[in-house]
């Protein structure tokens, strides 16, 4: 067993903590951000909703890198996407924490609940840092029954549904370059478009998210993601 230090232990309990009053998509992707992220630091957090014989139902995609939107749909995929092997990776491992190579997305942790009566989770951390070792396996074990209720939680409440404005697919691919911090010229020129084009397509998203700046853009459209 490890034995971690003040600070750790600090980080630990706060993100046991967090863990614990997570009810919402938001609240989830605030501490994963966080919390999570000061401990395991990691790109994309996947999270799996298991039915009784272990097989992926749904899964949902917390991530802070910038993702395509293919990219996104395929790891949210629990049939054609990467779930299905990698669940049979754990399964077949004995349901311990295992260690992934998953290809573009670099270094990845999988760990889950297993199969229950009432369905089980797993969640995998993508594009750590290095290969996980002893010490993150031992915390994501300790961090996993909060992460388990957290998305029984997720699942079960009645929430009002919120109707985000529609976004485009040139739009979305707009946002991702800007969280990149890419300038209307280098997103122009990555996209094939001129910049006046791009400037015209900030402009309408502007007015459909309610903003006023490339900043507030941002900030909207991911909270709208993960609401």
């Amino acid at each position: 067993m490890l034995s971690p230090d003040a600070r750790e232990q600090e980080y630990l309990l706060h993100a046991i903590e967090g863990g614990q009053r997570i009810a919402t998509q938001r609240e989830l992707f605030l501490w994963s951000q966080g919390a999570l992220q000061t401990l395991l630091p990691h790109g994309v957090l996947l999270c799996m909703q298991l039915d009784e014989q272990g097989r992926a139902r749904q899964a949902d995609c917390v991530h802070s890198t910038v993702l395509a939107p293919s990219e996104r749909e395929l790891l949210c995929d629990p049939v054609q996407g990467p779930a299905p092997a990698w669940l049979r990776q754990w399964q077949q491992g004995g349901l311990q924490p295992l260690a992934l190579q998953a290809g573009a997305m670099g270094h990845g942790l999988m760990h889950g609940s297993g199969p229950l009566a009432a369905g089980g989770s797993a969640f995998v951390l993508l594009g750590l840092p290095c290969e996980a070792g002893f010490r993150e396996s031992w915390l994501l074990q300790l961090l996993l029954p909060y992460l388990h209720l957290a998305q029984q939680r997720i699942a079960t409440a009645v929430q009002a549904p919120v109707l985000a404005p529609a976004v485009s697919p040139r739009q979305a691919e707009i946002l991702q370059w800007l969280r990149e911090g890419k300038s209307n010229e280098e997103i122009g020129r990555l996209l094939g478009i001129s910049a006046l084009t791009v400037k015209n397509h900030l402009q309408r998203l502007y007015r459909q998210l309610g903003v006023s700046n490339r900043t507030h853009a941002v900030a909207r459209s991911v909270v709208q993601q993960h609401g």
